[in-house]
């Protein structure tokens, strides 16, 4: 049964830039899991739903307009989770609307958390290492179009590998 994840990647060179801080810090996480931002958290799903579910991901894409991407500062949701991340300081409301979009029809899942758009930097670590990275990446930013998001199946020896595109708008 594969475990699929949806996503607005993260483009180059901050992809890359963000992925090596967290490696950096010894996130042992971070090189199977390219830098993005989360619309689907990891799902199973039956073989035979992986289709219908691009399907469905396609006609999502095509209802949702490109949005810019600001990527400013950096934020936590401890005490509740172990976890630091860069804010989005625009385009929170069309990550919204594009996770809500995702989040129907055959892929109608329930989150454990409200959702909340944001790039991981730090997942659990030492507390002494959460603090450095919510301190050093506090002036990190970059802006972006976001103009697509990707099916990603999770693969054991791999980590997660983004297997298809669709394009907003």
């Amino acid at each position: 049964m594969p475990t699929i994840g949806v996503a607005i990647a993260i483009p180059e060179p901050w992809a890359s830039e963000l992925q090596d801080y967290r490696t950096s810090i010894g996130d042992t996480t971070a090189a199977q899991i390219p830098t993005h931002i989360t619309l689907i958290p990891p799902t199973e799903l039956d073989e035979d739903e992986i289709e219908p579910v691009a399907e469905h991901l396609a006609s999502a894409a095509a209802a949702v307009e490109p949005f810019d991407i600001h990527l400013r500062g950096t934020g936590t949701f401890r005490p509740v989770s172990p976890v630091v991340f860069v804010t989005l300081a625009e385009g929170i409301s069309s990550c919204e609307l594009l996770a809500d979009a995702v989040r129907s029809g055959p892929l109608d899942v329930d989150l454990d958390y409200p959702y909340h758009p944001h790039v991981t930097i730090a997942h659990h670590l030492d507390d002494a290492t959460l603090d450095r990275a919510f301190g050093e990446l506090q002036d990190f930013e970059c802006s972006f179009d976001a103009s697509a998001f990707s099916l990603y199946v999770h693969d054991d020896s791999l980590g997660w590998v983004p297997t298809r595109e669709f394009g907003l708008g």
